[in-house]
């Protein structure tokens, strides 16, 4: 479900998808950046590491912005970072 580019070039000069990608909220949110630097030197399997899982954005989106217990919609609870 993630969608991304890897750092390396493929075969055709491009990039192939990979497993990280920035994500840009705009609107009623805390500033700032969440996460870190990407670290090229530690890829895992050519991806870069994910360092904040979309889906504890998507929860705290649905359990503060919707009101809806994001849970019973993703099965499972992830931990809050604070955006909202």
């Amino acid at each position: 479900m993630r969608f991304g580019r890897r750092p390396s070039e493929n075969g055709n000069g491009g990039t192939d998808h990979g497993t990280a990608a920035p994500i840009i909220l705009l609107g009623n949110v805390r500033g700032g950046l969440y996460g870190g630097t990407p670290a090229l030197d530690s890829l895992v399997q050519g991806n870069l590491p994910m360092q904040v899982d979309f889906r504890s954005i998507y929860a705290e989106i649905l359990n503060q912005w919707e009101g809806v217990k994001a849970a019973t919609i993703l099965d499972q609870d992830f931990p809050k970072i604070g955006i909202l």
